[in-house]
This record gives C-alpha cells, structure tokens and sequence, in this order.
C-alpha cells in the first residue's frame, strides 16, 4: 500500500504532535500499519538525553495511539478517538533519531465507543515496544 495523508484516515492530530509519517497498510475498524522516523531536531532531543538522544517512551506510546486511531477510525474522518487507557506497555529496548520505526495497531475489542487495542512498534524487524492501549470515542 502506498503511503497516504494521516488526517484523511480520521487521526485529529496535527503538527507538531502528528507521530505518523505514513500509513502502510489498512484494515479499516481492524488494524494499521505506519512508520515514522525522528530525524532528531525535535526539541525533545535537547533534554532526552544530551549526547545520547533517545525517543521517549511516552512519544513512542503516542504513535501507537495514533497508529490504532486509524485503526479503529474505519477511515472515517472526523470520527476523533482519544487515548483513554493504558493497559499495559512495555519496552525492549531504545529507539535513535533517524531510525525508522514500523507501527502496527490491532483492535481486539469494542464497546460502547470504547476500542482495545494491541499495539507493537519494531525497528529493523525487532520489537522494541508493545502493549494493549484503550481509545474512546471524543
């Protein structure tokens, strides 16, 4: 799949808090497939940490949101889905400017404008963050 524009897929976000640089893959109200790359001028860089500049994990955990936003969006736009819960997030290991991430978003359940989701992101085919995240309906 080719890459496409975040905003017609229905995530609300806007820069600079957009943390998808493309969709790669959609299975509207199903799952999601995005990267993103930092390329490391980002301010949070400056502090996060001098010399050793590392994604922080709550953006990575963003991106994931983002990721299963679209996901679960249907493709609708204008269909907002906020980050509600975080059920569980783990992280294996750090993610550099410059390195691609892959994202990908599975709903596992909805109800009554709630989504589950589990999200996974890798870089180079290796996990380096997963978890089960909760959306809702704005």
């Amino acid at each position: 799949m080719s890459p496409l524009d975040p905003a017609t897929l229905g995530l609300p976000h806007r820069e600079p808090f957009i943390f998808v640089d493309a969709i790669i893959g959609h299975a509207p109200g199903k799952e999601a497939r995005a990267r993103k790359t930092f390329s490391g001028d980002e301010p949070m860089f400056r502090g996060h940490f001098p010399g050793d500049p590392i994604v922080p994990g709550v953006i990575l955990t963003e991106a994931l949101a983002q990721t299963a936003g679209i996901a679960c969006s249907g493709g609708a736009a204008g269909r907002a889905l906020r980050l509600s819960a975080i059920k569980s997030m783990k992280f294996f290991g750090a993610v550099r400017p410059q390195q691609e991430i892959e994202l990908f978003a599975r709903a596992v359940g909805g109800l009554n404008g709630l989504w589950q989701c589990e999200v996974r992101a890798t870089v180079n085919e290796a996990t380096v963050a997963e978890g089960l995240i909760i959306l809702s309906e704005a």
